[in-house]
């Protein structure tokens, strides 16, 4: 082995073209992991790893404390919720994530529930399976067109969804109060500063904001509430932001029309999760940013991201705690 190899961590699910940045690398040691993986053995791995590339896998305290060379951790997508930041930082590690590698992809997934509960697909396939041509007008179905949207969160993934939304002729407003109201008002979208004053103007709300403490139970009865009968709800932000035992009373009562969920709060949620019940929920396991462009993307990035700091040039946008790096 060439002398001074680093050693880098990735997993199994890292798409092929990820594994393909570091071919040309002979001064880096790739070394696959699984989700069989067990503790002990990724301990024994990372005692001596320069980096890590995170999929699935939660990566805590005891994690970091067995990794004294560790210099970089890097997330294949963009949530972190399930990466023990604080101790990262304690330990000067930068952890960094994929940047707008699935960003298009979360996009097109919450247009995509937008379709599907406004042109009741569900029961518009089940017509023409079932030989039912003369129930096919039993169910409306809508237009997006005309209809005012709330996206929650304007981020990378936010801000994608709005072009995409005014492009179809849709009045977007936006609910950020980290973003300053006139780069949201450049981008063609109105913005709101109190939230629950905005949910029962609109007929759609989209939750595109990370999971912390303060967005926890976000969307909760209260809040429902709030929203329009015929408003629909899309989460494809992370499990947790909206109170699902809330939600199922929402949509069973009329308080809302529907929702599309790609995420819950246990996942993969229990098959007797009440919301998987109901016909006006539309649901997927946690896929919106997994298309196969996503994946390569996510891959390449998350190699990049690690080599970026063993290469002593951090790609800085892209490093959720930057106050350990060093000026």
């Amino acid at each position: 082995m060439t002398v001074n190899r680093k050693k880098l961590l990735l997993p199994t699910e890292l798409a092929k073209a990820g594994w393909a940045v570091l071919d040309d690398r002979d001064d880096i040691e790739a070394v696959p992991f699984s989700p069989a993986t067990t503790e002990a053995e990724l301990h024994a791995e990372l005692a001596t790893a320069s980096g890590i590339a995170l999929w699935g896998r939660p990566f805590r305290a005891v994690d970091v404390a067995a990794a004294p060379h560790l210099r970089a951790v890097a997330r294949i997508g963009v949530g972190y919720d399930a990466v023990d930041v604080p101790a990262l930082s304690a330990a000067g590690v930068p952890l960094l994530t994929a940047g707008t590698a699935n960003s298009t992809s979360v996009a097109e997934q919450a247009m995509a529930f937008m379709f599907h509960l406004a042109k009741a697909m569900t029961e518009m396939d089940a017509v023409v399976r079932q030989g039912r041509w003369g129930d096919r007008y039993a169910t409306p179905v809508w237009d997006l067109g005309g209809r005012t949207l709330l996206i929650v969160g304007f981020g990378r993934i936010g801000t994608r969804l709005a072009a995409r939304c005014l492009a179809m002729e849709m009045t977007v407003q936006v609910y950020d109060p980290y973003v300053a109201p006139d780069v949201i008002t450049a981008r063609g979208c109105i913005p709101v500063a109190d939230l629950d004053a905005a949910l029962p103007q609109v007929d759609l709300v989209s939750i595109h904001c990370p999971k912390s403490p303060t967005s926890i139970g976000m969307i909760n009865a209260a809040r429902l509430a709030l929203m329009r009968p015929t408003a629909w709800l899309i989460n494809t932000a992370r499990g947790g932001i909206v109170d699902e035992a809330a939600l199922y009373a929402a949509l069973t009562s009329g308080q809302i029309a529907g929702a599309g969920l790609d995420v819950f709060d246990a996942e993969p949620t229990p098959h007797t999760n009440p919301l998987l019940t109901l016909p006006n929920v539309i649901t997927a396991p946690h896929m919106a940013g997994v298309s196969q462009e996503a994946m390569d993307r996510m891959a390449v990035a998350s190699v990049r991201n690690l080599l970026s700091v063993l290469d002593g040039a951090p790609n800085v946008e892209n490093v959720i705690n930057k106050d350990v790096l060093t000026p």
